[in-house]
């Protein structure tokens, strides 16, 4: 089952921070869709004017531009609220290492005031996003949640050091919290411009355009990617789990394992396009490998994922040949 048959109290209030973005935007739709409230609170930093434009008519949405660095501005935010899908971050490895102080004060205090006001404002659960970049250089395939290795990238950091307040807000104050290391999540509305662009987007775009898409290292690197349903299905199980999965964070992923070079030979064939890729180096602070075990989410929160990647890459290339 995935969640459009999950059932909440009539009338439920769900704020989802980040809202304008990729993830936060398709939470925000989902959610109104099963007919239930959302608040959504975005600065519109990196999130899109067009996904709340989106969804802006419909009764049960609210925008609020906000920040999550304004404790005010969280606090009010909760008033009222059921559940928190706190999605509101920046991403981005080789950014967050060339922008330090920001990632800090963005990923950490932002995400600490979030937790603040839910835990000050009552509300029932805080589901928030966490990022596999928490597992650092450790080799062990697949990834499995407590065997975590040496950090990489102060983004990463940020996640790992959220994860843990969230922790100690459960186990002090009995804030019901559940963390989403999310794996390289893809599909509709995620933006394939820019220099920080997630690779299926960015190849896509550039192939749709008649461009010869540049990767980095040798295309050997792999990575368990995720279609955003399954991982909307995530958050909303989380706000359904009991409380003694809370504290917790999770793998979220479909559990499989794609190559970046068989990624690229496969959006070739499926936009009947032949362009041999250019190569590029590295990029700092990324890992080779990553493959997730879903074990824990499956049993704690009955996470039970509908897409796997040819799924929802078919998806993916059918909105973006729709919508650039």
């Amino acid at each position: 089952m995935g969640y459009k048959d999950l059932k909440f109290p009539e009338g439920s209030t769900f704020l989802v921070t980040g809202g304008a973005g990729f993830i936060g935007s398709n939470l925000c739709e989902a959610i109104t869709d099963m007919g239930y409230n959302v608040v959504c609170l975005d600065d519109l930093s990196t999130g899109k004017q067009e996904n709340v434009d989106l969804l802006i008519d419909r009764p049960n949405y609210k925008f609020i531009k906000g920040d999550i660095k304004d404790l005010d501005t969280c606090m009010k935010a909760c008033e009222g609220v059921d559940y928190v899908l706190n999605q509101a971050a920046w991403g981005s490895v080789p950014r967050s290492i060339e922008m330090p102080i920001f990632y800090c004060y963005n990923n950490i205090a932002g995400t600490l005031n979030m937790m603040e006001a839910a835990r000050q404002q009552g509300v029932k659960k805080f589901v928030y996003a966490s990022s596999s970049s928490v597992y650092g250089d450790h080799p062990v395939l697949p990834k499995v949640e407590g065997q975590e290795g040496n950090l990489l990238s102060p983004y990463a950091l940020t996640k790992r050091v959220d994860e843990e307040y969230a922790k100690l807000y459960h186990k002090l104050y009995g804030l019901d919290t559940y963390g989403m290391r999310y794996f390289n999540v893809f599909g509709r509305r995620q933006d394939p411009n820019g220099a920080y662009a997630a690779v299926i987007p960015k190849f896509i775009k550039q192939l749709l355009d008649g461009e010869t898409p540049t990767i980095n290292g040798d295309g050997k690197q792999s990575r368990d990617f995720t279609y955003i349903d399954n991982v909307i299905e995530a958050n909303l199980k989380a706000c359904l789990a009991p409380s003694e999965a809370a504290g917790n964070a999770f793998n979220i992923a479909y559990g499989g394992r794609e190559y970046l070079i068989d990624i690229y030979y496969g959006l070739c064939k499926a936009l009947g396009v032949e362009r041999e890729p250019n190569f590029g180096p590295d990029r700092a602070g990324d890992i080779k490998h990553s493959n997730a075990d879903i074990s824990k989410a499956k049993k704690l929160l009955s996470y039970d994922p509908d897409y796997d990647f040819e799924k929802g890459i078919a998806l993916a290339i059918e909105w973006y040949k729709e919508n650039l």
